[in-house]
């Protein structure tokens, strides 16, 4: 069965605001510096050095796309994931991995 708009945008802002609530908790724990502003279908995050990660929701395709330090990476909701269309990578180890890498900040889910 194919995903619907609304299941896509259901499973997509869950992920945002599971990620949203780690990294605030993040800033209050670890006096984390990460600037977070999710707004529309974008959460970008701005570390102490000006680095991004930047996470949007892609309707069209039903896709999350990432793009951080290391490149651009876009994940489809396949078999109850979130995976990388090229590599297979899982969204939220990697996202949690490129934020520990760029930023410096350990997350807990």
């Amino acid at each position: 069965m194919a995903m619907t708009d609304t299941d896509f945008h259901r499973l997509a802002d869950e992920m945002f605001l599971s990620l949203e609530t780690a990294i605030e908790t993040a800033i209050d724990e670890q006096d984390a510096d990460v600037d977070i502003n999710a707004s529309g279908n974008v959460l970008q995050l701005t570390f102490e050095d000006n680095s991004q990660i930047v996470i949007n929701k892609q309707e069209p395709l039903h896709e999350l796309w990432i793009a951080t330090k290391t490149g651009g990476y876009h994940f489809g909701f396949i078999d109850n994931k979130w995976l990388d269309s090229r590599n297979n990578l899982e969204f939220m180890p990697f996202v949690l991995d490129s934020i520990a890498k760029q930023g410096g900040i350990t997350l807990r889910l």
